[in-house]
């Protein structure tokens, strides 16, 4: 699947499962119309894919393109329900990315701003090269990030942190991502962050799906901790099986 924003492309790894790439491929990685219902497409093409790896082309993304986005939102502004449709569009490319069953990896390169760093942070797992730079701008246009960025990145950096992301509406560099959390490997530059994510995909591809879904929905599930924990209990129960338990004491 190509559009002029966004291709998406799968391969076959040495073990003979399946991972998709998401390349987002607008100038500037810029997200406009195109791009959101592009991705969203993408999304629901993904087939059996064990893994999904999102990435940039010359950066990963300088995030909402605001002049194509213009002619939807001009026309909503001061109107919540109009708004809230537009920004529906918008949410269901992350809080679709977020809620996919399998591992989502970002490799951010470049600058990652604004909607793209709210992308990124709808990610399970995000590495960077030494040369990105993260920054959620939107205060500056006088606005609030509305695409997840301020729920997400609480809880990956700390509220501190994001609030000095979010209020202040400065960059970060890849140093001060790995630092904060926000990042959780930097590498030397954008040849060899591409080679470390499709490696990190290949090993998730190879593990159990379903020990990977079980695994990710404990991860982002809500609520008490008693109710969370007999969750696990209840997917390992169903999901647990005779042979990954003989495979497991092969390996011990």
């Amino acid at each position: 699947m190509t559009n002029e924003s966004v291709r998406l492309s799968r391969r076959t790894t040495e073990g003979g499962q399946e991972v998709a790439t998401l390349t987002i491929t607008s100038k500037m990685g810029a997200m406009g119309p195109e791009f959101w219902r592009g991705a969203a497409q993408a999304l629901s093409d993904l087939g059996g894919a064990r893994v999904l790896t999102v990435r940039g082309e010359g950066l990963f993304s300088a995030g909402l393109d605001v002049k194509a986005s213009a002619a939807d939102l001009l026309p909503v502004l001061g109107d919540e329900a109009g708004f809230a449709a537009v920004v529906a569009g918008m949410h269901a490319v992350t809080e679709g990315m977020a809620a996919l069953p399998i591992p989502v990896i970002v490799a951010a390169h470049g600058w990652c701003i604004g909607a793209g760093l709210e992308l990124a942070a709808a990610a399970d797992l995000r590495l960077c090269s030494a040369d990105a730079r993260f920054m959620l701008p939107e205060v500056r246009l006088g606005i609030a990030a509305d695409l997840g960025g301020l729920q997400r990145l609480p809880g990956l950096i700390g509220r501190g942190r994001a609030a000095h992301l979010a209020l202040t509406g400065q960059p970060i560099d890849a140093a001060t991502a790995e630092r904060w959390g926000l990042v959780t490997e930097v590498l030397p530059d954008p040849e060899a962050l591409f080679t470390r994510a499709d490696a990190l995909a290949d090993a998730l591809a190879a593990l159990p799906p379903h020990a990977l879904e079980g695994t990710k929905r404990s991860l982002n599930a809500e609520g008490p901790h008693a109710g969370r924990l007999a969750a696990d209990v209840a997917w390992n129960a169903r999901h647990m099986t005779a042979e990954g338990l003989q495979a497991a004491l092969r390996k011990a």
